[in-house]
């Protein structure tokens, strides 16, 4: 692994900043789809761009377990000096990852209507979800690919320049998405096809990395090792299950929503779930971003190291959250008017109150994803799933139930913020064992 060797603290803003801003264009590659098509097409597009999230949020969660499980595995054996080994294993997850693509593809495209459905979609936005889904769908393979290889860059050492190709690939997809959706009227097909093809072009970029002289990581030819496949899928399921985390919640508060509120909402929610989705995925980038460090130095059995580096973290996690809070609160009516037009006052309005809610979970998520990213990186793989489940599905359903059947509908915006509660309080508990031990 290439380290400046300035300072541990250097090297811990190198990697995370990169990652950080990696995490925030692959967030803005739905989010820009989104603006486009609430702007182009219109606020019932704008939903069903909403009800696709889970599916657009799948993929990353495949790329990511993987991705990190495998980058876990591979800074190991860099950090231990057997550096064929980590080709062998990196090479064995692109192939393992292309064959799940394929998969994926199939499947979607034979029940995409009832998986539509499944998802939230009723009449009135299932033509829409549809065409969505339909398009994004054959471009499995480069959305789960992309991902991985642009986190494999930073485990090499190279983590600008895998900002400098994932912001590429956003760039490109502004473009294609005003020229398909403003310019040419495709609507959500339009939008979806760029993001496909705005993430096929920065594969190939990725490639040029791996099959060129520069790095250390390199496809090689390698045996079949089942023990790694389930090794790296225990490293890699706590951060698969936080970026999954974003789709999951999204699915809830759709039921939850068209249950107890209306088809309205969905509109005030699609926003929220943008926002929620950069800042979790900014908490993300600061996990993932000191990954690769911790299990280096984890890999060298310097604890001294990865301990100051998780200090870090959680710092950097704390001051970025009450940042976030701060920004969106009184930006609220800026972002709000990013999505809605001037005709719809009453439901700008509406959408303004419920985010300024729903931001107060923003103070506790960083901790979480912070603490669950630690765990993965030293291999303690059950403890960061735990944190994981709890607050994408155990918290946060339970939330959802006992609020909405005490107070009613409107309560399902403080569900959130009750769900990283106590998933705080089981993450503290179980840093307090480890540390123990």
């Amino acid at each position: 692994m290439r380290l400046e060797g300035k300072s541990l603290k250097s090297d811990f803003f190198r990697f995370i900043i990169p990652s950080i801003i990696a995490q925030w264009v692959f967030s803005l590659y739905t989010m820009v789809d989104g603006i486009f098509v609430a702007r182009g097409v219109s606020e019932v597009a704008l939903t069903a761009v909403n009800i696709s999230m889970p599916f657009t949020t799948g993929l990353f969660s495949v790329s990511i377990l993987f991705a990190v499980g495998n980058s876990t595995i591979v800074a190991i054996f860099l950090g231990q000096g057997e550096k064929q080994k980590a080709n062998e294993v990196f090479t064995q997850n692109v192939v393992l990852l292309c064959i799940l693509s394929v998969l994926i593809t199939i499947l979607v495209m034979i029940f995409l209507d009832p998986f539509a459905r499944f998802l939230g979609a009723t009449d009135h936005i299932l033509p829409y979800a549809r065409t969505y889904i339909g398009t994004i769908a054959p471009f499995s393979v480069v959305y789960i690919l992309s991902y991985s290889f642009e986190t494999l860059i930073k485990t090499d050492g190279y983590p600008k320049l895998a900002t400098i190709y994932v912001t590429s690939g956003a760039v490109l997809n502004c473009i294609l998405d005003y020229i398909l959706v403003m310019v040419l009227h495709k609507g959500v097909w339009g939008a979806a096809f760029a993001t496909g093809i705005s993430q096929a072009a920065v594969i190939l970029l990725y490639l040029w990395h791996f099959l060129g002289p520069k790095g250390t990581i390199r496809f090689s030819k390698f045996h079949l090792m089942p023990s790694e496949i389930g090794r790296q899928i225990r490293n890699g399921m706590s951060s698969g299950i936080t970026e999954f985390s974003s789709g999951i919640i999204i699915f809830f508060f759709n039921q939850a929503i068209l249950k107890y509120i209306g088809e309205y909402a969905l509109v005030s929610y699609t926003i929220i779930s943008y926002v929620n989705t950069i800042v979790v995925m900014s908490m993300a980038g600061i996990a993932q971003g000191t990954q690769p460090l911790i299990s280096y130095y984890y890999g060298k059995n310097e604890s001294e190291k990865y301990k100051k580096l998780l200090k870090y973290g959680m710092v950097a996690a704390a001051a970025g959250s009450v940042a976030a809070v701060l920004i969106c609160y009184v930006g609220a009516e800026s972002i709000v008017g990013l999505f809605l037009k001037e005709s719809e006052a009453s439901l700008s309005v509406y959408s303004v109150r419920v985010l300024r809610i729903f931001i107060l979970s923003f103070l506790l998520a960083g901790l979480n994803v912070v603490l669950g990213g630690y765990f993965t990186s030293v291999e303690k793989a059950g403890f960061a799933t735990m944190i994981s489940l709890t607050r994408s599905l155990i918290a946060l359903v339970i939330s959802l139930v006992f609020l909405t059947a005490v107070f009613g509908g409107e309560a399902i915006w403080w569900a959130p913020l009750i769900a990283e509660s106590c998933c705080l309080v089981l993450s503290a508990g179980l840093y307090q064992w480890y540390r123990k031990k």
